[in-house]
Parts: C-alpha cells; structure tokens; sequence
C-alpha cells in the first residue's frame, strides 16, 4: 500500500472519484474550515510491487482510494480578540497571513476581530498576478492571506514597505525566516520557533498579546525619555539665563554651590521619577507617531 495525507486542494484530482464524489467531498472540507478547523484529507492505493525509487512512487500517486478527512481544531488564546482591539486602537493593522485554507483562515480572523468580512482575504495564488507596484494598491485591500509561501510572505512585506508602512513581521519557521529579515521588526517564537529563524525580538511564551504589550511599553519609555529630555533642557536653560542676567547686570545670582545642589538635588530627583511614569490612560489609543516625526 501507500498511504498519503494532504490537503485536499492538493490531491483531489488524484482520487479515483466520480465528478459528483469529488464535490461532496470538497463540501465537506469547506464546511469543516468555516468552522475554524484545519483540514487534512488522507487517501491510499494498494500496489502489487514495491516502487524502487521517488520517482516510481510518485507515478502512482494517482486513482487514489479516499480513506477520509480529519479536522483538526487550533483555536486562538482569549487573549488574543483583546490584543487585535488594542492594535486597531492604536492604529496597528494586524495582518494574518497563513498556510491554512482560505475558509479556515477567514473563520479565525472573524472570530478575533481582524476582518468582518469575507472581501477582506485573499489566496496567495492570486498574488502572482499583480506586480510589485500593483501589490501596494492590493495589500491595502486585503489582511488576510491564504494559502501562502515564502515568496508571498516577502512581497506582502516589501509591498507595506513600499507604501510608507512601518511592519513588524512574526513567525516560528525557516518559511518565515526571509520576511522576518526583511520586515522593520523581526519577531520571532522562542518556543516552537527554529534557530534559522534570526529576528530582532524573541516572545519567550509565543504570544502575539506580548506584542502588544511590548508596544505599549515601548509608547511608555518614549515618552518617558521625551518628558525626561523636555524636563532637563528647560531646567538648565532656566540656569543658564540666570547667569547671564547676573553676568549683564554685573552680580552674583547664583553662587556655584547653588548651582550644584541644583544640578544634584532639584534636577535628578524629578529626572528618576520622570523616568519611572506610568504610562497614560489613554496611550493605546493614540495613533502612532511617524517614524519622520521630530521628538519635540
């Protein structure tokens, strides 16, 4: 016997099936994927030889006895509908690309909240008929991806780019590995991800949410620094001006020993503290900042 598993796209034209049989089939595949579930459909052809090589093997990859179809749940942590509401509060776009069937995907994004509708996915197939210019029109209408490779991973990636988008790219395997090197942040897993997988940021718990909270930790210590830099530049300004008026005016206004307790005492006090804010209220709902916006 041989004995093969696959996705049904993939080998329904090998099974030794009426035309009507095929359809029921793929009836029954679709209607496992809306509901969230991956499928994987298995088939087998009993031989009176055994094939020497590959080549003979796969010559008989054809009139394939269907044996039946598995669906197999993968569902999404609780915390995770939260984070993609966070995201779009804070005008992140989380975008799914993936390997799974196109119904599969569209089920699990709706169930999460990244897309409402159908409309909004796409099969990578239909991405190799746009060029790369096209692909900067086409990625705005589209956030989630089906049936994909790397290929398509690393177009949709420099196409963001292209149209002035800042991307993070997350992923755990060697086919993630080229668009995680070339997005503007790399995240990669660091429980199921591989060691070929180089990224900027590893998630030691694999958890998108983590993402999220890095962001906003992130906003946190940017404004932090900003308030830190504003605070230490209008301090010392304030002495500076000090100085010279005593200097115009011809008289001591601050002996060095203010100077310094200033410096020591009134200025590095407030500095830790400034350095050590929470975060505002409201921070994730503030749009981002633009990687071309000045600090002040």
């Amino acid at each position: 016997y041989i004995l093969c598993k696959g996705s049904m796209d993939s080998f329904i034209e090998k099974l030794d099936l009426s035309k009507t049989g095929k359809q029921e089939v793929l009836g029954k595949v679709k209607k496992l994927s809306k509901n969230a579930l991956r499928t994987l459909g298995f088939a087998y052809k009993k031989l009176d030889y055994i094939p020497k090589d590959i080549k003979e093997l796969e010559k008989e990859e054809n009139n394939l006895s269907f044996a039946g179809i598995l669906g197999m749940i993968d569902p999404p942590r609780e915390s995770v509908k939260k984070s993609v509401l966070l995201c779009k509060n804070a005008g992140i776009r989380p975008i799914m690309i993936t390997g799974d069937s196109i119904d599969t995907a569209v089920a699990i994004a709706k169930d999460v909240g990244i897309i409402s509708n159908d409309d909004e996915a796409i099969l990578g197939s239909k991405l190799d008929k746009y060029n790369d210019k096209e692909l900067e029109d086409i990625v705005k209408q589209y956030s989630v991806y089906a049936r994909v490779n790397p290929s398509h991973k690393e177009r949709i990636v420099f196409a963001l780019q292209n149209s002035g988008k800042i991307v993070a790219m997350t992923g755990d395997g060697v086919n993630d590995a080229p668009a995680i090197k070339d997005a503007h942040v790399g995240v990669g897993m660091g429980i199921t991800g591989t060691d070929v997988t180089a990224s900027d940021i590893v998630l030691m718990d694999d958890s998108f949410s983590t993402i999220v909270v890095a962001v906003e930790e992130g906003r946190r210590i940017y404004n932090n620094i900003r308030n830190n830099i504003v605070f230490s530049l209008s301090s010392n300004f304030a002495e500076i001006f000090t100085i010279i008026i005593g200097l115009l005016v011809k008289t001591t206004i601050l002996l060095p020993i203010y100077i310094l307790f200033i410096d020591l005492v009134t200025d590095s006090i407030p500095s830790i503290c400034l350095s050590f804010e929470e975060s505002e209220n409201d921070i994730m709902n503030k749009k981002p900042r633009g990687i071309n916006k000045p600090l002040f």
